[in-house]
């Protein structure tokens, strides 16, 4: 125990004092989530803007739904040039009992949804008007649905990849590191077991893991991001562990085969970039073609990444666990021993 508290302290202070590697597992990936999240945080929240001009009650309807914004203009030419230049998809009209609409042929996804807005006002006024009953009536009911906002999705597949480079690049580059400076070749001849040695320091990359995840939450959290966390999010930790020691093992095996930090870095990227693209770290992989989704499902991340979202910020429970350890688990065990078979003491 002497010898694993010592090994174990040694590694975090070598590790808080390269800033270099500081900056690389927190502020790097950090950057990102930052970045996204202010970029996209709006995007699904902005209510479609239309020029509007008059008085009645047509355009009060479309205030009180809420489902248009609306700009005010004096003149019907004001807000039909709004229309030409493209600064808004369309101009509601009202004169009188007429009511007029001009939309941007250029934007069909627009002009359909203010249609069928001012339509369905129009026709729901005119019922009234005329003390018509109508023959058919519709229950409307709002539910949750599995869609994300961009922060729900960014968080928890950033987050992973963050773990994947601290994992892969903090084993690799040691073990390069430590083979060339003769360090292991020390600890082979030092009275302390191989088993001391690497417990320590997985134990550094786990709690250096927890940490990154406590900062990247709290960061999401914040009310300029808007992050939710929902359900048994704290069944993310075990996964968290478990990507770790994946990523670990992913490392070792790395650095088995690499003779300088170079090599090591350049192959760790190799690894690393790739499995983020083909995982789902920044974009869904639902979306890419069904060979390329078959394809993601061989790397460790992507169903880091699919545990991760189910337990964070989708709400499942334990059994959203199931698949994505098993697999972590497999694939941790693989890994090592092909990284044991080929280990090298000394160059």
């Amino acid at each position: 125990m002497t010898a694993f508290r010592s090994l174990s302290a040694a590694m975090v202070k070598g590790f808080l004092r390269d800033k270099m590697t500081l900056f690389f597992v927190f502020l790097f990936p950090l950057m990102f989530l930052v970045v996204f999240g202010l970029l996209l945080g709006d995007s699904g929240d902005d209510r479609t803007k239309v020029a509007a001009v008059g008085d009645g009650p047509v355009l009060a309807t479309l205030e009180q739904t809420g489902a248009l914004e609306l700009e005010r203009y004096d003149s019907a030419d004001a807000a039909r040039q709004q229309v030409d230049e493209g600064d808004l998809p369309a101009a509601v009209v009202v004169d009188g009992d007429r009511v007029s609409l001009i939309y941007a042929a250029s934007d069909q996804v627009a002009a359909g949804t203010v249609t069928g807005i001012v339509s369905g006002v129009v026709d729901k006024l005119n019922l009234g008007a005329a003390n018509v009953a109508p023959k058919f009536t519709l229950e409307a009911q709002s539910v949750e649905d599995a869609s994300l906002k961009p922060i729900q999705y960014l968080t928890p597949g950033i987050l992973s990849w963050a773990i994947s480079i601290s994992g892969v690049f903090g084993s690799a580059l040691t073990m390069v590191s430590w083979r060339k400076k003769q360090v292991l070749r020390r600890i082979r001849l030092a009275p302390v077991s191989t088993t001391t040695v690497l417990t320590s320091r997985v134990l550094v990359s786990v709690g250096t893991a927890v940490a990154q995840g406590v900062v990247f939450v709290a960061v999401a959290l914040l009310p300029a991001f808007g992050l939710k966390l929902t359900g048994q999010w704290y069944l993310a930790l075990p996964l968290l562990v478990l990507g770790t020691v994946a990523f670990f093992a992913i490392g070792m095996l790395v650095g088995a085969f690499c003779k300088t930090e170079e090599a090591a870095s350049g192959a760790a990227n190799i690894v690393i970039m790739p499995m983020a693209f083909l995982s789902g770290t920044f974009f869904p992989v639902e979306n890419a073609p069904e060979w390329l989704q078959t394809v993601s499902k061989a790397f460790p991340l992507r169903h880091m990444n699919d545990g991760m979202l189910d337990v964070l910020v989708r709400g499942k429970g334990l059994e959203a666990l199931l698949v994505p350890s098993a697999i972590l688990l497999a694939f941790t065990v693989v890994v090592a021993v092909i990284a044991a078979r080929i280990f090298r003491w000394e160059d």
